[in-house]
């Protein structure tokens, strides 16, 4: 029989793929023997059986029965029993953390009978009632699908009815009426009345988080964490311990370092009388850890210790949630701890200063995506502001947009291009699509540990939790604050690195980050508070360090003097990508149109002519910005169609000239030659190496324009490294004849000028074919380039302006795919013939240079990729080289470098 079951004594936290996270993490604190209630975990295995057969399997049941005598011996109490019951709580634990998108049942056991018993047990009428209408509402929601505001209502009711503020001040008998409230409920939306078997409930309940794993919220979660779909989820079934058992007694969530600054210390949100859920929806404000020191001293000085032997075991920040039992503490979860981009390398150089890490592993604790946040711009506190409340700093960041009580809002506006912050009391997971589309969260409720402020914080929005003052009316869509009231599409502005809400518009500065990117280290610390000088100097020290390590160069794609020289201070080592066609743009077009229009070879050698200084001059600015670097110079890739007016306005204007009496000739001239160039699907017409090829002295006239510049370069002293870049070479026959002409011109200039031009020339491997035919074309090429874009469309057979909005939204919610394939690079197909090309190439010339210059040379997965095959340099958009050179070094110390066979020349 396969085991699908095991106690939390059998497993450990290396097993999260078979026990999932949060089941694995339980048994490794049972192991360091720390107060776990007694439980087992329904494995991963058995949901995606169950998800593949559509039942849960039979074998199941019988090994659920076993492990469920076995902790009924253990504890001594059987499950549901009318005298002395046990409770269990039912709570998913995928592998990869996924904060309040499955589903949780807590009380499982109680009916109609068992309450009296636990009643009677506890000595607590009231905690027995409210452990049980917190049962039913639950599992109405979690299993039965029914709609939770109708229990939501029912109790907002009842504190009505009663004059309560709260929860806590409902009386026992307030809540017993309430459980026949629910109960009908139940029967109403159901037409069957709330299971009263202990065992029917257990069984619903694993079943219902096994469905869970397939719904709408979590799909998108995983869509956007790139969280494969086939994963499933573990079960764990958990002897129940009650935070609501009154004063003594409560539940928290807890950091053992602030996961928004990564600021050394304990944090956590506590709620006295209050059962683990209370304190992740926000419904409460919560307590600090102080607060609990002063009232129950023993137990926070034990939580202290177990958070320090917790962190020291995982030597990470951890995230713990614990109850306490009427003075007992107990641990019912601990995970490795999702924070902030800035906490994050804070808290990676923190742990190497205690000697708890090594730099190699402070390297692999960041990514390239946090590091690009803490790129983005914050408020300028110079600025006038007008101050509206003040909440938690749940997630830090600037963000400003239009105001929206609802997903649906968030949504549409967003779609509309607007950005909105999100308002709500407090978010639950039905509101993950909104928060997805909004710059921010605003929460009037809740903690750092409430659910919006850990899902912000996974996704690096910005968030602020907990701002008490404002007054969230959402039938009104509305926010008020005293006198002042903000309705729908007002704009506000929120920091979540203060707490601060705005009112209006606020302005946003460079980060300091950034600034010490481009400006360099003593130019930010000299001006930086404290928080800020060790956030730079963990940034920088992690930074160089990828730098060290890493085998992969990485460069820019830069087309100007000033985008180079920008990618140099971002640490670009050098040009990967010229696209000389945006040296055609603005008037330039013009001569274009006198090169396509030329009715001979004169006219067009002049045009021709008329370009070769601008483009010289162009050259010029970059060899000196990137001197001493390398600069690939790609060739004239688009159609030449894209540089003439659009063709529909080329017949209005003919048309309307002729009818007004007026001469067009001009016009219809312009228009016969666009007719004449005009291609049905031009990404794979006359364009690259065929428009070298039949539009005699345009690559000639680059090739010359780039020559002339080196040598003006050499001659004031510099040291320009320049690559000419043939693209769309599909047959090395292209290639040697497009080489033929461009050595020849290279050798003239280099006589004419008297310097020695050492200029390789290569090619771009963007088709299938040249990467299928790689090893011959190698035999004319200095370098390939792997233009994944183009790879990347000609192997999926996607246009990409078409596609995206097409249909690329269906392919993600259908798993075709988990992420664009123009984001992040598809290894399987696309990736094969990158490591076939690689291969082919270097078997005929073991020495060949080989890189990337799609924008996936920017992207974080795709570098290691990269790394992995044995690419030479990647090259990325400036804004993107930090974030390259950072994945760069990851990818050096994640991999052994098994593709050190293929490398070729840095």
């Amino acid at each position: 029989m396969h085991k699908y079951v095991y106690e939390f004594t059998e497993g450990g936290k290396d097993q999260k793929d078979l026990l999932g996270g949060k089941g694995a993490n339980l048994a490794e604190m049972t192991r360091l023997g720390l107060p776990v209630p007694p439980g087992f975990t329904v494995t991963t295995e058995a949901c995606r059986r169950y998800l593949a057969d559509g039942v849960v399997p039979a074998e199941l049941r019988v090994q659920v029965t076993r492990a469920l005598r076995a902790l009924e011996d253990r504890i001594g109490r059987q499950l549901g029993d009318p005298e002395d019951p046990l409770l269990v709580s039912v709570r998913s634990g995928a592998k990869f953390s996924m904060p309040g998108m499955m589903e949780t049942v807590l009380n499982i056991g109680l009916n109609d009978a068992s309450v009296r018993g636990l009643a009677t047990v506890s000595g607590d009428e009231r905690f027995a009632w409210d452990s049980y209408r917190r049962l039913i509402a639950m599992f109405g929601k979690t299993v039965l699908d029914i709609d939770g505001a109708l229990f939501a209502d029912a109790l907002d009711a009842r504190k009505r009815e009663r004059g309560a503020a709260q929860d806590v001040d409902l009386t026992a008998g307030d809540l017993e009426e309430l459980v026949e409230v629910y109960k009908k409920v139940v029967q109403q939306e159901t037409g069957r009345p709330f299971p009263q078997h202990p065992r029917e409930q257990l069984d619903l309940a694993i079943k219902a988080v096994f469905d869970s794993w397939n719904t709408e919220r979590a799909r998108l979660y995983r869509r956007r964490e790139r969280i494969p779909h086939d994963l499933g989820t573990a079960v764990n079934v958990c002897t129940m311990v009650f935070g609501n058992l009154g004063p003594d007694s409560g539940t928290g969530v807890c950091f053992t370092r602030d996961p928004a600054t990564g600021k050394q210390g304990v944090y956590g949100d506590y709620l006295p009388n209050a059962q683990g859920e209370d304190v992740v929806a926000g419904i409460r404000n919560t307590l600090t850890l102080a607060d609990l020191a002063e009232r129950d001293p023993a137990s926070a000085e034990q939580l202290y210790a177990v958070m320090r032997r917790l962190e020291t075991h995982y030597r990470d920040l951890c995230d713990i949630e614990f109850t306490i039992e009427r003075g007992k503490l107990w641990m019912l979860q601990t995970r490795v701890g999702k924070r902030t981009a800035a906490a994050a390398f804070r808290i990676a150089a923190q742990l190497v200063d205690e000697q708890l890490i090594t730099l190699d592993e402070a390297l692999q604790r960041v990514t390239g995506e946090q590091l690009a946040r803490l790129m983005f711009p914050q408020f300028d506190r110079s600025a006038e502001r007008r101050l509206l409340a003040t909440g938690l700093a749940a997630s830090p960041g600037a963000a400003v947009g239009a105001a929206v009580f609802d997903s649906a809002a968030a949504v549409a506006r967003h779609a509309a291009g607007e950005p909105v912050i999100l308002v709500r009391r407090e978010t639950n997971p039905d509101d993950l699509e909104g928060m997805i589309a909004a710059a921010g969260v605003l929460t009037s409720r809740g903690g750092k540990t409430s659910h919006a402020a850990v899902v912000a914080r996974g996704m690096g929005r910005t968030c602020v939790c907990g701002a008490e003052a404002i007054d969230v009316d959402t039938a009104a869509r509305t926010a008020r604050v005293g006198e002042v009231v903000v309705t729908e599409g007002d704009m506000i502005a929120i920091d979540g690195s203060t707490g601060e809400v705005f009112l209006g518009d606020v302005p946003v500065i460079p980060s300091p980050v950034a600034r010490y990117l481009e400006e360099g280290l003593e130019a930010v610390l000299d001006r930086a508070d404290e928080e800020t000088g060790e956030l730079v100097l963990a940034v920088h020290r992690i930074l160089s360090h990828a730098d060290a390590t890493r085998r992969l160069r990485v460069r820019a794609n830069a087309d100007t003097g000033e985008d180079a020289a920008r990618a140099r201070r971002l640490g670009a080592q050098g040009v990967g990508l010229c696209r000389t066609e945006h040296m055609f743009l603005g008037e330039r077009r013009a001569l274009i149109e006198r090169l396509v229009l030329a009715d001979s070879a004169a006219a067009r050698d002049a045009a021709l002519e008329a370009l070769r200084p601008l483009q010289r001059g162009d050259f010029v600015a970059l060899f000196e910005a990137m001197d001493g670097l390398p600069v690939t110079v790609r060739l004239l890739d688009p159609p030449l169609h894209e540089f003439l007016p659009d063709r529909t306005e080329l017949a209005v204007r003919v048309a309307v000239a002729r009818e007004r009496g007026e001469d067009p000739a001009a016009d219809e001239a312009l228009l016969a030659a666009v007719e004449r160039l005009h291609e049905s699907n031009p990404m794979l017409g006359l364009r690259g190496v065929r428009l070298g090829l039949v539009v005699p002295g345009l690559f000639a006239m680059q090739v010359r324009a780039a020559a002339e510049a080196a040598a003006e370069r050499i001659k004031a002293g510099g040291r320009p490294e320049v690559e000419i870049m043939v693209p769309l070479v599909g047959s090395v026959m292209e290639l040697h004849l497009i080489r033929d002409e461009t050595d020849g011109i290279l050798a003239e200039v280099a006589e004419r000028e008297a310097v020695t031009l050492d200029i390789p020339v290569g090619t771009m491997i963007e088709l299938p074919r040249a990467a299928l035919t790689a090893g011959r074309i190698a035999e004319a090429a200095d370098f390939f380039s792997f233009g994944t874009n183009d790879l990347t469309q000609t192997a999926w057979g996607f246009s990409r302006d078409d596609v995206e909005a097409a249909f690329f939204a269906a392919y993600l919610d259908k798993g075709v795919f988990t992420v664009s394939p123009f984001e992040t690079l598809d290894e399987i197909g696309v990736g094969r013939l990158v490591r076939l090309a690689v291969e082919e190439g270097r078997q005929t010339r073991p020495r060949l240079k080989m890189g990337v210059c799609g924008e996936h040379g920017g992207d974080p997965d795709s570098v290691h990729f990269f790394h992995h095959v044995g690419l030479d340099y990647v090259s990325c958009s400036p804004f993107r080289v930090p974030v390259a050179r950072l994945e760069a070094g990851r990818a050096a110390v994640s991999l052994d470098d098994t593709a050190a066979g293929l490398a070729g020349p840095r």
